[in-house]
């Protein structure tokens, strides 16, 4: 099963991504380190998910009542921009998007010409959608690489905040969390003595994050 086939239906991707936004906010005082980020009001209705690995490349989630859209950019992808002479979209990537989708990638913020793959779904779809696009032999959109940084088991997040913020998370509190239990200063703690909890709590409030059901 391909990556694609294995992303979550919307509601439930939207749910798994602020989970992880408030682990890297528990985890890492430093926003501009934060692996997963979360934005409750991007816009009017509409709110954002982000995943950066620091490295150049990035997937940018937007979920909204006319639908959901992801893009992904590897910037070591054939398919990147900067990898042409005549540095443009790589040809069929936005060719199928619905206008209404295609639109929430217009803010400037989000750089809509950085990407290699761009993956969508409106109310009406019955599966996550992607353009037909012709890729060189030899190469790929990143997109199985990106991806595989949305972790959709603790166990999974746990060995990952290991690697990445070289810290060892306990299981039990990271998996209430991905149960939906309430966040409280206590589970904090739990999950990273070192942190400020108090203030990772003022934070994580002032973000919309503390109720994630």
């Amino acid at each position: 099963m391909s990556k694609l086939e294995q992303l979550p239906e919307p509601e439930a991707l939207k749910k798994l991504l602020r989970i992880q936004a408030v682990l890297n906010t528990i985890l890492c005082e430093d926003e501009w380190l934060r692996y997963h980020s979360f934005t409750q009001e991007w816009d009017e209705g509409v709110c954002m998910a982000k995943i950066d690995n620091g490295s150049g490349d990035h997937l940018i989630l937007l979920f909204s009542p006319e639908g959901s859209i992801i893009k992904g950019f590897d910037h070591e992808s054939a398919l990147s921009p900067y990898a042409q002479d005549e540095h443009k979209v790589w040809p069929g990537i936005y060719d199928s998007v619905p206008k209404e989708l295609l639109t929430l990638l217009e803010d400037e913020a989000i750089q809509q010409e950085d990407v290699t793959f761009c993956i969508w779904r409106t109310p009406n779809d019955s599966s996550w959608q992607k353009g037909n696009i012709v890729i060189p032999d030899g190469n790929d959109d990143g997109s199985g690489f990106l991806l595989s940084t949305i972790f959709q088991t603790p166990e999974d997040f746990v060995q990952f905040s290991k690697d990445y913020f070289e810290i060892t998370a306990p299981l039990d509190p990271v998996e209430n969390i991905y149960q939906g239990a309430p966040i409280t200063v206590d589970l904090i703690k739990k999950i990273n003595p070192d942190c400020a909890a108090e203030d990772v709590y003022q934070e994580l409030e002032s973000l919309g994050l503390v109720k994630l059901m």
